[in-house]
């Protein structure tokens, strides 16, 4: 394995000279709420970076990857963020359902879809969340019933981020009739170019529509095509989260602290870093960010319990730099010129639904009071 320092120069030296010509004019565009800037382009990224070899890093050399541990891994995610480099299209397979079907698929499910994930030849959306079932993952009612050699789903998903360019989904569907709660749930892989599928894109505050509805109308998937057991799924679905929140977390970090050295100058070249109260805030922003990256780094690769409170921590403090943005500019906040928003109104806006998505911020206090710190459960109906 190569030296750490060694791996980080190598990185570097290669992202410098390769987010040039074709791919210069990518530098910072994509991520949560801009996923609908060039597309196209960085899909090519995407299949570049594949093609050099720094794709799948932490996934075993028998499926692909490169077999590095997770200190190789959380160095590509900083450097990567450092050099502002595009957000990765093909994340949702590459470091959810890839590391899913390494642990939990079986062999001919492997072989059928790591090459293409690993490739980026086949993109994947995640269905999990329902109108019903929100941030209460276990009360999806989106149901899978066997019709000969395949599953057939009815129901409806919601917030489906990129269903829109995606060819597969990872579906948690019940599969047993009057189950309740975490029992007689499957994880069904299903394709999403066929009769049965509907995808409605949801406009966002932002003017984007980068998650979805998805209506499953008789839509079919082969009977195999389920990771774990049949009824097992709320297992395999709870390991899919622990590696949402991995490595990659502490490179989020570093574009949240290029967005507050942004912010920084922005007030300092506007005069309001003169205001004592500003002062203070952005003062405790960079304190919440230090926070932040300490507890990041000492949790990583724990439990999903503990990726709660790094959930917590990330979307309030993310959530609260986009009110303080609109605070620096001050009335200037208030206009779009042409109907265009700014980088700041973008990042105030779509800020707002960073402590609904992935777990609302009620959802992960319940879970931390009640799984980490082992308090009494809330009361339920």
């Amino acid at each position: 394995m190569a030296d750490l320092t060694d791996f980080r120069a190598t990185l570097r030296e290669w992202l410098a000279d390769n987010l040039s010509g074709e791919f210069a004019a990518l530098r910072g565009l994509g991520g949560p709420g801009r996923e609908h800037e060039a597309y196209d382009e960085r899909i090519a990224w995407d299949r570049h970076l594949a093609a050099a070899g720094w794709t799948c890093l932490g996934w075993p050399v028998e499926h692909g990857g490169r077999g590095l541990g997770l200190e190789h891994r959380v160095a590509f995610h900083e450097e990567y963020a450092a050099a502002g480099a595009p957000a990765r299209v093909s994340h949702v397979g590459e470091e959810l359902l890839g590391p899913t079907l390494i642990a939990l698929g079986t062999p001919a499910q492997q072989q059928r879809f790591l090459p293409g994930i690993k490739a980026v030849g086949e993109l994947w959306c995640q269905g999990y969340s329902e109108p019903g079932a929100g941030s209460d993952l276990a009360s999806v009612s989106t149901s899978a019933t066997l019709d000969g050699d395949h599953w057939v789903l009815t129901g409806q998903k919601v917030w489906t981020s990129l269903a829109h360019v995606a060819q597969w989904c990872f579906v948690l569907a019940r599969t047993s009739p009057g189950s309740k709660r975490h029992t007689g749930l499957s994880y069904l892989l299903v394709p999403m170019d066929q009769p049965g599928v509907e995808v409605r894109p949801i406009v966002q505050l932002t003017g984007g529509s980068e998650f979805n509805e998805v209506f499953f109308d008789g839509a079919r998937t082969p009977r195999d095509l389920v990771v774990g057991e049949v009824g097992g799924g709320w297992a395999v679905a709870m390991r899919t989260l622990d590696f949402e929140r991995g490595a990659a977390t502490l490179g989020q970090q570093v574009g949240f602290r290029r967005e507050l050295d942004a912010l920084v100058a922005l007030a300092r070249d506007t005069g309001v870093l003169e205001d004592p109260l500003l002062r203070e805030r952005l003062a405790r922003a960079r304190l919440g960010l230090e926070v932040m990256r300490a507890h990041a780094l000492r949790t990583i690769g724990g439990t999903g319990n503990e990726a709660s409170v790094t959930k917590l921590v990330w979307a309030t403090w993310h959530r609260s730099l986009g009110e303080l943005a609109m605070d620096v500019l001050g009335a200037a906040g208030l206009v779009a010129p042409a109907g265009e928003l700014s980088d700041w109104q973008r990042l105030y806006l779509f800020s707002r639904a960073d402590t609904i998505y992935g777990g609302s911020n009620e959802i992960q206090r319940n879970i931390i009071a009640e799984r980490v710190l082992g308090l009494p459960r809330e009361a339920r109906p």
